[in-house]
């Protein structure tokens, strides 16, 4: 197996083949220990993978935050070549269980049946980080070919919305300018997710007049306001698709709402949390701009109300990988030369690729084990689907370290 060779996928698919008992075991592992995302230690999960790692010879960094609180671990295998950085990425903290009694197998028993592995963080995205291990050990042997070299990047702290430990590692660890892109293991196969709808989350205060509900004079409620507010930003029109390179549109959701207390009392303030999509036709200036307009339209309907007050949340840019980046191309090749022709997807929600695309880093978003249940009750894997998926990306890596694309 050479580095940048185009020969096939032979070798890489014999390896992954090899590899995929080994895959499994390591998945299950994994899986059987609990790590959802702000309740369980971390500790644990790390441990495992870190052990695992460091069993083959593999080097390991632990990622702390500025509070000393655990959020992933990286492992770097350099070449002996000058060239970029690129990352495998994956999660290893979960998603809640939900309600345990509706799982057919514990959500971490790691059950294997009927060609299926269970459990909570099979798919999102366990096995995905067992895969890039069994890939970075299959690199130790050809790293005097590499040019460049390959980090595994491994976050607990994804599931939380925080992503602390990507975070730590491309603004914390000076590695930001040398990273060419990440290849991120989200599952789902068919598809190479190449960009998303990026985010802009805003917290509305709405002001009313407080005085006691069951007075001879009425008050402005800011209850009633909040609501005439919540009609007007969902009957806006937002614009529709950027183009064929960009065919999603902007959409906006209300998704909590704040106010009052007890019976006796009109509310002098609601709280609106805002979550708007946005995309390259509408990025995130025009989605600050069309709530400061709604905003204003609604407090002019309101005299004798204190303005309302826009708290800008997270912001994250809409972004799609061009046709001509080196790792799209990478993947694709890669894909197609092991028999797996792939479609490119930009996907609806937000994910850890927009916030990369805001520090210029290149990301993929998913390609990976088929999968059902994710973040839902009975999540599992395809086993079959594992040596295939690190085939590809086996290949991409090869491709990359050795200059091809």
């Amino acid at each position: 197996m050479q580095v940048g060779s185009a020969s096939g996928c032979d070798d890489v698919l014999s390896a992954a083949r090899n590899d995929c008992e080994s895959v499994v075991g390591l998945t299950r592992d994994l899986v059987a220990i609990p790590s959802r995302g702000g309740v369980d230690s971390y500790q644990p999960v790390l441990d495992r993978l870190a052990a695992w790692l460091q069993d083959r010879d593999l080097p390991v960094t632990v990622l702390s935050d500025t509070d000393g609180a655990l959020v992933g671990l990286t492992s770097e295998i350099r070449g002996a070549r000058p060239g970029p950085r690129w990352v495998l990425d994956a999660c290893l903290d979960t998603a809640p269980f939900g309600d345990e009694q509706a799982w057919t197998y514990l959500p971490t028993s790691a059950v294997v049946k009927d060609g299926w592995l269970w459990g909570r963080g099979s798919a999102d995205s366990k096995s995905g980080a067992a895969i890039f291990c069994h890939i970075a050990a299959r690199l130790t042997d050809i790293a005097g070919e590499m040019h460049g070299s390959l980090v595994l990047l491994f976050d607990v702290d994804e599931h939380t919305g925080g992503f602390g430990g990507a975070r730590r590692y491309f603004e914390g660890s000076g590695a930001r300018g040398d990273v060419a892109g990440v290849m991120i293991g989200y599952p789902g196969t068919g598809q190479l997710v190449i960009g998303g709808r990026g985010v802009h989350r805003a917290r509305l205060l709405v002001h009313g007049v407080a005085s006691h509900s069951g007075g001879r004079k009425t008050t402005p409620s800011a209850i009633e306001k909040a609501a005439q507010l919540v009609g007007a930003l969902s009957a806006a029109d937002l614009p529709g698709p950027a183009g064929p390179g960009f065919p999603l549109s902007a959409k906006l959701t209300v998704t909590a709402i704040e106010g009052g207390q007890g019976y006796s009392v009109t509310p002098d303030l609601c709280a609106l949390n805002i979550d708007i999509r946005i995309t390259p036709a509408f990025d995130d200036r025009a989605a600050a701009d069309f709530l400061e307009r709604i905003a204003a339209e609604l407090d002019n309907a309101w005299p004798g109300t204190g303005p309302t007050c826009i708290q800008p949340g997270m912001c994250w840019p809409a972004y799609v990988l061009p046709e001509d980046s080196v790792l799209r191309s990478a993947l694709l090749n890669a894909a197609e030369e092991c028999g797996v022709p792939l479609e490119t997807k930009i996907a609806g929600p937000s994910n850890i690729g927009n916030y990369l695309a805001g520090l210029g880093i290149a990301a993929t978003a998913g390609f990976g084990v088929d999968y059902v249940g994710l973040h839902g009750t009975d999540e599992r894997i395809r086993l079959a689907t594992i040596p295939v998926v690190q085939a590809v990306y086996h290949n991409a890596i090869l491709r990359l370290l050795g200059g091809a694309g």
